[in-house]
């Protein structure tokens, strides 16, 4: 119980002493001139631009009064170049913890209305301690990038708080999620950090991801090109694959992120989170048994085949705009999250190549990090043939989504919906690599390659000597795919659990990750493996 003070009078404080009223207002007021960042003019200037404050985007992102801010007083160190006269309560970043539907993620938000949001030693310390405390407390972490890159004014200070951030985002690489926003520039060595992390996001024409800029490229390589042409949104979900999602604005971006942690565990040490299904998990559609065409050559959307499958149609794909060939993605099936791979045949149909390869494996492998069961709808006529692939390394890049299949010990369930051949068919979650539970359905074709090609090779010396080549091939052919251009073989021998009707397809795979949700399986103790980079 707090008392009434018996006397209005105030006995005399020592000088400098503040009085509680003064204290408190004090601090009312450094923690307004903190908020203000840079001040009322920078913040409009970057409203101006179309972009949100760093604490705008932090609004957004957690549940509402749920952000919790650490070290908003704190200050650079720096005096060279006339820095001691300029200092700004926060020194250019926002960090804290919060709540996103219900769960804490800690946060941090670069602030472009200071010194451009360029890093320096204090700020560098700023992010490293919320990564700590992440890792401690076993929670995700989430950057909203925007930065003009290293605080020249603070030289090797500031390189070093980069790495600082660099060996904890390895250090978090399979323990927590990261997940990296960028929202305006980042460029240099800043690049390394959402890199490391596990998803990024960009919004379009106003984020820029690169190592060096135009103008350094035209000094070097006099190659002229645009900050969109460079490092832009487009250019990194389409060609570099450096960025996972991108969005026209702010405001989509961030709902994405929010909704990608609804998929994610808090760490690696617990399962993903599960939401009670509205869609039953017996539910059976008749349309998944026409989707496969009777024309082994015509191609059809792989979409189609997951969105009927999986809870109320909602698949949060990723990497959309990249390698298009493979889909990758996260769904739910009976209100648990899973990992989905899938070939798309009407893209390259669906063969693997070096982009696809290193999209699945990524995925999968991180998906196997945060106890994410996996799920693959098969249809591939192979590796992608061609000089520029084998001189690529198609080789080294394709053994990446084999050495990521073969490791996960998370349930691994696969769904052959037509062609599994050649390696491909071992890749692509074979039971030869410890895939869990493997269906087929009736249009699959498990053979060492497609009929024309196997008849090519084996009845080369016939075919020659024939009198019609055309009409013998022809016969040969049909015969070679009514031997093998069937599941029944593979299930013969075991290879496939069960060949199952399209229409089951979703209360099998439920069914089967019931069964497997308490799956036991390890490697041998090592460090860790080499997987070829």
């Amino acid at each position: 119980m707090i008392r009434k003070p018996t006397s209005r009078v105030r006995p005399d404080l020592p000088q400098g002493v503040l009085s509680q009223r003064e204290a408190l207002e004090k601090l009312d007021r450094l923690t307004e001139e903190a908020c203000l960042g840079g001040g009322a003019q920078r913040i409009e200037k970057q409203h101006q631009q179309g972009k949100l404050t760093a604490r705008e985007r932090i609004t957004l992102l957690c549940d509402e009064g749920s952000f919790e801010e650490i070290d908003a007083f704190v200050s650079h160190n720096a005096t060279e170049f006339g820095m001691a006269d300029k200092k700004y309560l926060g020194d250019g970043v926002v960090t804290g913890v919060g709540r996103v539907f219900g769960r804490p993620v800690y946060v941090f938000a670069q602030d472009f209305t200071v010194f451009g949001g360029s890093l320096g030693e204090r700020y560098g310390q700023k992010i490293v301690k919320i990564m700590d405390q992440a890792m401690k407390n076993g929670c995700p972490i989430i950057g909203f990038n925007d930065s003009g890159g290293a605080r020249i004014q603070e030289g090797v200070a500031s390189l070093g708080a980069y790495a600082d951030i660099f060996l904890r985002n390895t250090m978090a690489s399979g323990v927590i999620p990261q997940i990296s926003a960028i929202m305006g520039p980042c460029a240099g060595g800043a690049v390394y950090s959402p890199a490391i992390t596990d998803f990024v996001f960009m919004v379009e024409g106003a984020s820029h991801m690169f190592v060096t800029g135009p103008n350094v490229i035209k000094a070097v390589t006099h190659e002229e090109i645009s900050m969109d042409g460079l490092g832009g949104a487009a250019v990194h979900s389409e060609t570099s694959g450096v960025a996972h999602f991108t969005h026209p604005t702010e405001p989509e971006s961030i709902v994405a992120v929010k909704k990608l942690l609804s998929f994610l565990p808090q760490n690696n040490l617990e399962p993903p989170p599960f939401i009670e299904p509205d869609d039953d998990p017996e539910r059976e559609d008749e349309r998944l048994d026409r989707v496969v065409p009777d024309n082994p050559e015509k191609p059809y959307n792989m979409l189609d085949v997951i969105e009927t499958v999986v809870d109320d149609g909602d698949f949060f794909e990723v990497q959309r705009n990249y390698a298009q060939n493979i889909i990758v993605g996260f769904a739910r099936l009976g209100g648990h999250p899973v990992g989905i791979v899938a070939q798309q045949p009407a893209v390259l149909a669906g063969c693997l190549d070096i982009a696809s390869s290193l999209k699945g494996a990524r995925f999968v492998r991180f998906c196997d990090a945060f106890n994410v069961p996996i799920v693959t709808f098969e249809d591939v006529p192979g590796f992608l043939p061609g000089v520029n692939q084998e001189h690529g390394g198609i080789i080294k890049h394709g053994a990446k989504l084999l050495y990521a299949y073969c490791e996960a010990t998370v349930p691994k369930l696969c769904v052959i919906t037509r062609k599994a051949y050649g390696g491909a068919y071992c890749v692509m979650s074979s039971k030869h690599i410890r895939s869990d539970v493997n269906f087929a359905w009736p249009t699959a074709e498990i053979a060492v390659m497609g009929a024309e090609g196997a008849v090519n090779i084996l009845y080369a010396k016939q075919l020659e000597a024939a009198a019609d080549p055309a009409a013998e091939r022809k016969r040969l052919v049909a015969e070679y795919r009514e031997r093998f251009g069937n599941p029944y073989d593979a299930a013969a021998r075991g290879y496939i659990d069960a060949v199952i009707k399209p229409r089951e397809t979703r209360r099998k795979l439920i069914r089967a990750l019931e069964v497997c949700k308490h799956k036991r399986d390890v490697n041998p103790p090592r460090k860790h493996g080499n997987i070829p980079l």
